[in-house]
């Protein structure tokens, strides 16, 4: 599948400065000013196409921020993607990626939803030092620092009640890093939290 560089977006990056990319933006970008990337040619998207040859059409250390919200769960290779959102970013700038938790009520009813994460899964794939459990390493990339992981909880409307308690949970269980490990340990299917959000910076290796 070709690009479609609805913009010349590709040709004009530096007008773009603080770059952010979006990966699988959707309809809806969370970041306004950011350089949209979707298979789907909605209004929002500057970029239409396979994500990861849009983001190979990218320079080298181009963004200050490249970013997904629930598209990594989809893709058949999560590590392929993260090598690439690396090379992309600049040296102290950083990739945020958010996945449904394992335990999101959801998850299993997507058919197209391959993967699962937790609190761990990128301490696999990254340099880390949040929690105490220390993981292998056999898979991690030397030029990328683990510096922030959150627990969501939410609740879809109209249960505010619900949703107001889910927030309350969530200040509570990641208040520390302690809690957040015993949450996912012994609470999870209890109190299922519906996302997870890892913050990563680039560093040298």
């Amino acid at each position: 599948m070709a690009l479609i560089d609805k913009g010349s977006t590709l040709s004009t990056l530096s007008e773009h400065a603080p770059l952010t990319v979006e990966l699988g933006c959707g309809p809806r970008k969370r970041y306004p000013r950011s350089i949209g990337i979707d298979a789907i040619a909605y209004d929002g998207v500057d970029i239409v196409g396979d994500a990861m040859e849009a983001l190979r059409a990218l320079p080298e250390g181009c963004a200050d921020l490249v970013t997904s919200s629930h598209f990594l769960e989809h893709v058949p290779d999560v590590g392929s993607f993260l090598d690439e959102m690396a090379r992309v970013v600049r040296p102290g700038g950083r990739i945020e990626v958010i996945v449904p938790h394992f335990a999101h009520p959801y998850f299993s009813s997507d058919p197209t939803h391959t993967h699962r994460f937790g609190l761990y899964t990128f301490s696999y794939l990254t340099e880390e030092s949040l929690f105490r459990r220390r993981v292998p390493g056999y898979v991690r990339r030397t030029n990328l620092q683990l510096v922030k992981v959150d627990l969501i909880f939410k609740s879809s409307r109209p249960f505010y009640a619900r949703y107001a308690f889910k927030r309350v949970l969530g200040m509570l269980f990641n208040s520390s890093r302690y809690l957040q490990e015993l949450y996912e340990e012994n609470l999870c299917y209890l109190f299922p939290c519906y996302e997870i959000r890892y913050l990563m910076q680039k560093v040298e290796p």
